[in-house]
């Protein structure tokens, strides 16, 4: 559905957009704001400090990415429950009550399956008696002649459970099953969390081999894609640090949802190179008028310096008005979302972006000649 309402405004923008500016012609611009003439953008005279001290404005960049990104190799994905939910609502309330009068495990029994036939039965038995022995296991309970319940001495949400699950299906008879609710949230859990690397891959493959004919060079993608990375290792670690760590002391510490960090990766990649395309084609404007790196750098960050300031205070206001729903996967997608926004349109395209760029010079627009010459037929390489 998402990638269908992408479709749909890229269809919108190529054929509608063009036709009311069409018919809108010069009376677009009836109710325009007045602008300011004279003086040199504050935006230009940044990037000018930038580039100045390249090196240095890139080191401290870099340095503070790194910083807010380091939470993130603690990321461990599960899923939110009553446990997540502020002290003071009363889901939360029962389920301590709960876990106090009967142990946390009672939130997330595991149960164990067998086929309803004479030599199930007689393997569940015995599998009942072995999860009675195994460590871990605070009580077991009798729920039927082809299934029985183990109640976990840790809740749902703690990673003793799942190695308790791991443990319970490796010892136990074969054809005894293990499952229930906690069994399959750590099964998808698993399972997203071993697939995120290859969809990962698969759209830094996607972007690479989109931009490098947008902009006629291999290392300007490279680079764009190195930047975008970074503002969402700082996001991710952000959201670890906030929901998972619990540095804030909200007392909702607790696995990030299995289904958030990949939807995190492939919405704010889209952003982020949002804006890296925007700034980076204006920069190639400006280049390609004289063919120097500096000015065209300089030049490209003040033009595009407003509209992207502007875009970007418009998402951060969106995605942090998540904050205000109950549902903490929602809170997590909303600062996640802002924080990356956030990094990206200062750290990255006002510090990081300008300082990479004048460090490589002229090599930001190297192309092969060969291809080059393939895609765009009769023009030079640059």
């Amino acid at each position: 559905m998402g990638g269908g309402g992408v479709l749909m405004v890229l269809l919108a923008s190529l054929t509608l957009l063009p036709a009311l500016l069409a018919l809108i012609g010069t009376g677009i611009d009836r109710f325009s704001l007045p602008r300011r003439s004279g003086g040199v953008p504050l935006s230009y005279r940044w990037s000018k400090v930038v580039q100045r001290r390249p090196w240095t404005a890139g080191a401290v960049a870099l340095v503070a990415l790194t910083t807010l990104a380091l939470p993130a190799t603690h990321l461990r994905v599960g899923w939110s429950d009553a446990q997540n939910r502020p002290v003071t609502d009363t889901t939360r309330r029962a389920h301590d009550l709960l876990a106090k009068g009967f142990g946390p495990g009672t939130a997330g029994p595991l149960i164990l399956a067998a086929p309803a036939t004479p030599e199930g039965g007689a393997e569940l038995r015995t599998a009942v008696r072995q999860a009675a022995g195994t460590p871990g296991v605070a009580r077991t309970l009798p729920a039927g002649e082809s299934a029985a319940l183990v109640i976990p001495e840790t809740g749902p949400q703690d990673e003793r459970t799942e190695d308790l699950i791991h443990r319970l299906r490796a010892e136990l008879p074969e054809q005894v099953l293990v499952t229930g609710s906690t069994a399959a949230a750590a099964d998808y859990a698993r399972h997203t969390a071993d697939r995120l690397p290859w969809v990962v891959c698969a759209v830094l493959l996607a972007a690479f081999a989109l931009l490098v004919p947008v902009f006629r060079s291999v290392v300007l993608p490279l680079k764009a894609i190195v930047v975008n990375l970074l503002s969402i290792g700082a996001a991710y670690g952000v959201v670890v640090a906030v929901f998972q760590l619990d540095v804030l002391g909200q007392g909702t510490a607790g696995p990030i949802d299995a289904w958030v960090p990949m939807m995190l990766f492939t919405i704010m990649f889209g952003l982020s190179m949002d804006y890296e395309v925007f700034l980076l084609s204006r920069i190639r404007e400006e280049y390609l008028k004289d063919r120097d790196n500096t000015r065209a750098v300089a030049d490209g960050l003040a033009r595009t310096a407003g509209v992207i300031t502007s875009v970007a205070t418009i998402m951060i206001c969106v995605f942090a008005a998540f904050g205000a729903f109950d549902d903490r996967a929602l809170r997590i997608m909303g600062v996640g979302l802002a924080v990356a926004v956030l990094v990206d349109a200062t750290v990255v395209r006002l510090v990081l972006v300008p300082a990479a760029m004048e460090v490589l010079g002229d090599r930001n627009w190297w192309f092969p000649g060969l291809t080059f010459r393939r895609l765009t037929p009769g023009q030079k390489s640059t």
